[in-house]
């Protein structure tokens, strides 16, 4: 193999594995490299103004093209920057291969400027972290955080690439990382062991998370839920699992209290979890919110997570897809399923008004990015997702991911209408990545709920009063955003997005018109309150 520097190598080890777009924020510890990847053919930087927004942008990408995404942060102070939306990815296994640079090895005892352990700094946000000091292995490394990244349960990784690493020559041949196949299912006496406490359910009710759409499962899934007649609750699940209006659906557990998974689950005398652990709630419950005698039988190819804190009487570490599929021949044919229930009926707010309109004039392509947080219910009832990959919502708890998340995926799938939601207090974190929608003609539309206020938090105090017998009074003012008052319509134009305000039933049927056929990136202020 020629021998090259290494910051030019890795382009050459990027382009074996199939990446060609690198998102970032460049700094000068990175100036190397970022200045070789000017004089690569067919490679693209992607820039946004701040790391959170660089993650998101990211994230979406990843998530609509299965990954690899390729991440530039610059040195701690942008490592830090991105750590939130790191973490975020790391809750929802984005394949992230996240680099920064950092002035040199040869540098390390000075303890200079920006000086800091990027691994320490990384290693609980990501799945796999490490730091490069010979020339002689970087692209070894960087196979390696591909296929760490991308093996199943997949995560973000991150590699502290030293600049005088990177300007020392190398003779590494690049090729492409290897990704083991976990299409793995159980032997048949474990797949009957499951049958069986399945079957012998006389209330069986199904749990299922995001590895049921990282598998592509969703078909298998609804079928071995009529095979048993079970409800499928969905719990904390950010990608489509089943589609929302198939009759036995029943909703999502919700992220915050285990009251309510503990209601829902008060009948069941068996469970079948799959794709996600038990239960990823804020406050939890601290005993089970099973029954006693119920049985819970758990799939998921992340073995960390099944049984993590409520045991299981059949434990599969195996790939959802094959194995559901497995599960439902042995299951038998689909019971009778019972009529779905009228749906509710609800008044005409602001977000009925606009996601029903936009539900009649967008088609069957339109993509939803949904962080729109308490306006969600509204949004869902009018958009239920019913498509693999035309829904993607917010995970893990880091505000701000729903406009750079839908640039990212309108990077992924030009061709895709793609809408988000955020809110008002959200959309602050990350309105800088509108800028990147202009830079890069990227057109996709933002919705801003716009409330005045950290509403979902005034949702939670309320109940953390009732809880503990608190009387009622005045929210913190800590929640409250309408002084001064965001004028979210004049700050996108700032950043070349031009946009709407929507405070009245009457315009929003034209306000659906102009951003549906605005040529680029499109924002609404749509006033819910």
């Amino acid at each position: 193999m020629t021998t090259r520097p290494a910051k030019e190598a890795i382009f050459e080890q990027f382009a074996a594995d199939g990446i060609s777009v690198m998102f970032g924020n460049p700094g000068t510890v990175e100036q190397g490299f970022l200045d070789v990847l000017e004089e690569t053919p067919g490679f693209r930087y992607v820039l946004a103004l701040q790391e959170s927004a660089v993650l998101g942008i990211a994230d979406g990408y990843a998530r609509a093209t299965g990954g690899p995404a390729l991440v530039q942060l610059h040195s701690g102070v942008g490592l830090g920057n991105g750590v939130g939306l790191l973490y975020q990815a790391m809750r929802g296994h984005s394949p992230l291969v996240v680099i920064a640079g950092e002035a040199g090895v040869r540098y390390e005892a000075l303890d200079g400027q920006m000086a800091v352990d990027l691994v320490a700094m990384a290693r609980p946000v990501t799945k796999y972290a490490t730091r490069v000091t010979h020339p002689g292995s970087v692209l070894r490394v960087l196979r390696r955080a591909v296929k760490i990244a991308m093996t199943p349960p997949r995560g973000p990784v991150f590699v502290a690439l030293p600049m005088d690493v990177l300007d020392e020559d190398t003779d590494e041949p690049a090729v492409a990382s290897t990704i083991p196949s976990r299409a793995t299912v159980p032997v048949p006496e474990e797949l009957e062991r499951a049958a069986a406490v399945l079957r012998a359910a006389r209330r069986p009710v199904v749990l299922a998370g995001d590895g049921v759409s990282v598998s592509g499962a969703q078909e298998e899934l609804a079928r071995v839920a009529e095979a048993l007649g079970a409800p499928v609750w969905t719990v904390n699940s950010s990608e489509l699992t089943i589609d929302t209006t198939h009759p036995l659906h029943q909703g999502d557990l919700g992220h915050m209290f285990g009251e309510h998974s503990a209601a829902a689950l008060a009948g069941a005398d068996a469970a079948l979890v799959v794709g996600t652990y038990l239960f990823p709630e804020v406050f939890p419950l601290l005993t089970s919110p099973f029954p006693e005698a119920t049985k819970i039988v758990h799939i998921d190819l992340d073995d960390y997570e099944i049984a993590k804190n409520l045991p299981a009487d059949v434990a599969l570490v195996a790939d959802p897809k094959p194995t559901l599929a497995a599960l439902a021949a042995l299951l038998g044919p689909a019971r009778p399923v019972p009529a779905r229930k009228p749906d509710e009926v609800y008044g005409e707010s602001m977000m009925d008004l606009f996601a029903g309109e936009l539900a009649a004039r967008a088609g069957d392509g339109l993509v939803v990015f949904d962080e729109a947080l308490t306006s969600a219910p509204a949004l869902l009832r009018r958009l239920p997702p019913r498509r693999p990959g035309a829904y993607f919502q917010t995970r893990g708890g880091s505000l701000g991911v729903g406009i750079p998340g839908a640039i990212g995926i309108k990077l992924a799938r030009p061709e895709a209408e793609v809408v988000a939601f955020t809110g008002d207090g959200g959309s602050m974190y990350t309105i800088q990545a509108l800028w990147t929608a202009v830079r890069y003609g990227v057109a996709a539309r933002f919705v801003i709920c716009d409330n005045r206020r950290y509403q979902l938090l005034d949702d939670n105090l309320e109940q953390y009063w009732r809880e503990r017998g608190i009387a009622a009074h005045p929210h913190p003012q800590g929640f409250d955003l309408s002084h001064p008052q965001i004028d979210f319509v004049k700050l996108a134009a700032s950043l070349g997005v031009p946009g709407v305000k929507v405070s009245k039933p009457a315009q929003v049927e034209a306000a659906v018109q102009r951003m549906l056929a605005a040529p680029g990136p499109f924002l609404v202020d749509l006033i819910t309150t």
